[in-house]
């Protein structure tokens, strides 16, 4: 009796901690395979500790997985941190021997680290850019294909069989998630997150609405559609009237910095005193923040949303 009642004991002080567990587990896969998901629970797990381990090169404050993900970058994080680092490594050893500065040296080293990421945002722009552009065009074609009589997958799949990268991409892997049992509405949500772009968030949206509520989703589809070329055409216009902000504000910002590079090169001891008297390292740290609040105010006055 006394084992039957350790036994006892030991069951409900081990099944209570993991009783919520189980209840997840038999509503998605039900009592009889829950072994088998536990196993492939746990084998992820492990992989993604791996994983962690692997990168633990990589910055901690920056999220270079979405990044390299948005960008359509198929170089791992860390390799990509590796090269910054020995492009910055190079650049500030080359600077310290041609210049012989403690304060040039680090400047260079830091700006040769950051090309790789400054390539990697500038990537991510472009996609997300030429994705914007072009999901008017996809949203009219989905609609063609629903007043056609096919359902919402297949204008989906129509779409990634019709149009080009980087749009045909996400619509079709979207196409395939849902082939292989996700939930339509799911693998759109994954998309977004994929994607960050508004007019796909209205998109999304008016999917979910109509079909809890129904109506006529091509129509909906016709009208975003509409309202994406409309804001496109109205920002064209807001672009072309603030070109020459933009472009002086570019001139203004880079004058400075060319001006003191051919200053260098061209007589290093007229420019040394910019960090070797105390005035002139005030100087510097006074007109490098003058220039970024300069930049952040000429940013504010042309960006202009629509």
């Amino acid at each position: 009796m006394g084992g039957v009642a350790l036994a006892g004991l030991v069951y409900a002080f081990s099944g209570s901690g993991s009783s919520k567990a189980s209840e997840r587990l038999d509503a998605l896969v039900g009592g009889k395979r829950r072994k088998e998901s536990a196993e492939i629970l746990l084998k992820e797990a492990l992989a993604s500790d791996k994983a962690t381990l692997l990168d633990l090169i990589t910055p901690k404050f920056l999220n270079l997985n979405t990044l390299f993900e948005q960008a359509d970058c198929h170089i791992k994080p860390s390799t990509l941190f590796g090269i910054g680092l020995g492009l910055g490594v190079a650049a500030g050893s080359l600077s310290f021997f041609a210049v012989q500065s403690y304060l040039v040296a680090p400047i260079m080293g830091l700006i040769f680290f950051c090309i790789p990421f400054v390539w990697l945002l500038n990537k991510r722009r472009v996609r997300l850019n030429k994705f914007a552009m072009q999901l008017p065009d996809a949203l009219e074609l989905v609609a063609r294909a629903l007043r056609a009589g096919h359902s919402l997958a297949a204008g989906m799949h129509v779409v990634g069989e019709e149009m080009p990268s980087p749009i045909a991409d996400e619509f079709a892997r979207v196409y395939e998630e849902q082939n292989l049992g996700i939930p339509l509405e799911d693998s759109m949500r994954a998309m977004c997150e994929r994607v960050p772009n508004l007019d796909l968030r209205f998109f999304v949206t008016a999917v979910a609405i109509q079909r809890q509520t129904g109506g006529d989703l091509a129509e909906i589809l016709d009208k975003i559609g509409y309202v994406i070329r409309e804001r496109y055409r109205i920002l064209g216009q807001v672009k072309a009237l603030t070109a020459e902000g933009r472009l002086s504000g570019v001139v203004l910002i880079a004058l400075p910095f060319g001006l003191f590079f051919f200053m260098l090169h061209l007589k290093p001891d007229y420019v040394k005193l910019l960090w070797e008297h105390p005035t002139g390292r005030l100087m510097s740290y006074v007109g490098l923040f003058l220039q970024v609040l300069g930049a952040i105010v000429i940013k504010k006055i042309v960006d202009i949303k629509v």
